[in-house]
């Protein structure tokens, strides 16, 4: 094992206006999520945790952020 990580396709989401934009990448078993500002930096969630935050996303949870 080593050398450098597979290259991943990264998606951003529709309401990006060229800004610092969220964007996402996915594998079989995980999820990545990174700024467009800060591509070095990426989050990875399981597919369980991406479709839970996901879920929180929809129903308000993170409104009062």
């Amino acid at each position: 094992m080593g050398g450098e990580p597979p290259a991943r396709t990264w998606h951003r989401g529709t309401a990006c206006d060229g800004g610092a934009c969220v964007e996402a990448a996915a594998d079989d078993a995980m999820v990545y999520v990174r700024s467009s500002v800060r591509p070095e930096v990426s989050v990875r969630l399981s597919r369980v945790e991406w479709q839970e935050f996901l879920a929180g996303v929809k129903d308000g949870a993170f409104d009062d952020l």
